[in-house]
């Protein structure tokens, strides 16, 4: 059975740094894509960052490019979201899935397997 699970949220002040990672289990993920989610209270949940099988394609939000760093290590079957300078709206439960491509996407719909989320809260 396939299975992820975040850690790494928490409280933190604005201007400060958070790192997220996402352990999945189940399968080895090295082939496939995977992606950062998150959903604020009362919002869909939106598109933060993806990374390709390789890592060598990224993408990200423009709310949170040049703040927020995703990279996977495929030998841990581990994806990171390393988050600097964090604003009161980046507070959201965020959440990693896995597409079953390899090729780096946006789109939630393309993802196959969902985690449960982490709850990171930024004060002002």
């Amino acid at each position: 059975q396939v299975q992820l699970v975040e850690s790494g949220g928490g409280l933190v002040q604005a201007g400060g740094s958070l790192r997220l990672s996402c352990a999945a289990s189940g399968r080895t993920f090295s082939s496939y894509a995977m992606g950062w989610f998150r959903q604020a209270p009362g919002k869909e949940r939106e598109f933060v960052a993806t990374i390709s099988w390789s890592g060598g394609a990224t993408n990200y939000a423009d709310s949170v490019k040049g703040r927020f760093t995703i990279s996977r290590d495929n030998a841990k079957n581990t994806v990171y979201l390393q988050m600097n300078s964090l604003k009161p709206e980046d507070t959201a439960v965020y959440y990693c899935a896995v597409n079953l491509w390899p090729g780096a996407t946006m789109a939630q719909a393309a993802y196959d397997y969902w985690g449960q989320g982490t709850q990171v809260t930024v004060s002002s």
